[in-house]
């Protein structure tokens, strides 16, 4: 499966530029909870991890309502 090169840690920054929070944590897996265009939003983010499988990447994009580009714009 192709990866993506972007650290949990960089998507936490952005959801939380965005107004995100964090609601809950279990092991590796951390719940971020946040409103997005007046719609209650909960991503799950895999915490510690460099390199994100595409569709694990993508369903995090689909649960924050935001845009790909949006998690890319401060690596250019």
């Amino acid at each position: 499966m192709p990866k993506i090169n972007i650290a949990s840690s960089d998507i936490e920054r952005v959801l939380k530029k965005h107004g995100f929070s964090l609601a809950s944590q279990k092991g590796s897996h951390q719940q971020l909870k946040g409103i997005v265009n007046g719609i209650k939003r909960r991503v799950t983010v895999l915490a510690n991890k460099r390199d994100f499988d595409v569709k694990t990447f993508q369903s995090m994009v689909r649960q924050s309502g935001l845009k790909e580009e949006e998690f890319f714009e401060d690596k250019r």
